[in-house]
């Protein structure tokens, strides 16, 4: 999902493959100059659960990671705290 610089949200995809993730970065890159901020999300496998990662990153230079970490069980999903971390600009890396 991308704002772009006049506040409109636009929402991205990219075909199925190894790399689905690195195929949408290049391809948000490639729009950059028309966006304002950008949030991947994919679900990942970390330590000994799986989680919700987010990647936001602005225009501006900030950019931040969150998980959030789930677990399946008999009646539905239990979450996990929240965590966020700094992350790594990708898209308007300096």
């Amino acid at each position: 999902m991308g704002v772009s610089q006049l506040g409109e949200v636009r929402m991205f995809a990219a075909d199925s493959g190894t790399d689905v993730l690195q195929d949408l970065r290049e391809g948000l890159r490639s729009e950059r100059n028309a966006l304002r901020a950008v949030a991947l999300t994919s679900d990942v496998r970390i330590a000994d659960s799986d989680a919700i990662r987010v990647e936001l990153e602005h225009s501006e230079g900030i950019a931040i990671s969150v998980l959030l970490r789930y677990h399946p069980n008999g009646s539905g999903i239990e979450y996990g705290t929240l965590s966020a971390d700094p992350g790594r600009a990708q898209l308007w890396a300096p």
